[in-house]
């Protein structure tokens, strides 16, 4: 496959995450709750736990953990964490289940509120500095990435209602922008419309890795 371009992204925003897969069906009760919290679809927040971790926490015996350093179900990083402990008085542990779904949520959104749907599960996965350097400098997303995304959105049409209370937002029923100050948010802007922003919070770069 090649190179992802701007054109070929938007292509996938005819997409739509297909009905949540089973191997996470067993923390549905804290993905609602993470869903209800941070207002996302408990299905998207379903489809990244699955793409990050399968919902295993532990894996050839060890507490998950990905080369770069990410953590636990939703596969967060080691800075993500902290700041989103501070921010939301998590637990010191960051494999803990339902912590770490609340912390992997809490970046869903951040990604949601700067980037949009379906950006949010690119940059989930690649970071909003590798992100960014598609969205303003042309530069390649990771293969990874792209593979990330595709198996995301999926290419089936089964329904979302037995995760999702409402459909999946649209531009004229997206989650509301979220209000709290760790988030950099842009009212009423397509942010790939605009320059870059200089920093903020969480949105300076951390590594081509994090997330």
């Amino acid at each position: 496959m090649g190179a992802l371009t701007a054109t070929a992204f938007c292509i996938l925003c005819a997409a739509q995450p297909i009905a949540a897969p089973q191997a996470v069906a067993h923390w549905q009760p804290m993905i609602a709750e993470a869903a209800t919290r941070f207002a996302l679809p408990a299905s998207w927040i379903a489809h990244v736990m699955d793409a990050e971790s399968g919902g295993q926490t532990v894996l050839n015996g060890r507490q998950i953990t990905s080369p770069a350093g990410a953590m636990g179900l939703m596969q967060v990083m080691p800075e993500t964490y902290a700041a989103m402990r501070q921010s939301y008085h998590l637990g010191p542990d960051p494999y803990d289940p339902h912590d770490n779904i609340l912390a992997g949520t809490a970046f869903l959104r951040a990604m949601y509120d700067r980037y949009g749907y379906p950006a949010l599960f690119a940059a989930y996965n690649a970071g909003p500095a590798r992100f960014e350097d598609f969205l303003y400098r042309h530069r390649p997303l990771p293969a990874e990435t792209r593979a990330y995304v595709t198996r995301v959105l999926g290419n089936a049409s089964a329904p979302l209602a037995a995760w999702d209370s409402v459909k999946n937002p649209a531009a004229s029923d997206a989650p509301p922008a979220s209000r709290n100050a760790l988030f950099f948010v842009r009212d009423g802007q397509n942010v790939a419309a605009n320059p870059p922003p200089n920093g903020g919070a969480l949105f300076v770069p951390l590594s081509s890795a994090t997330r």
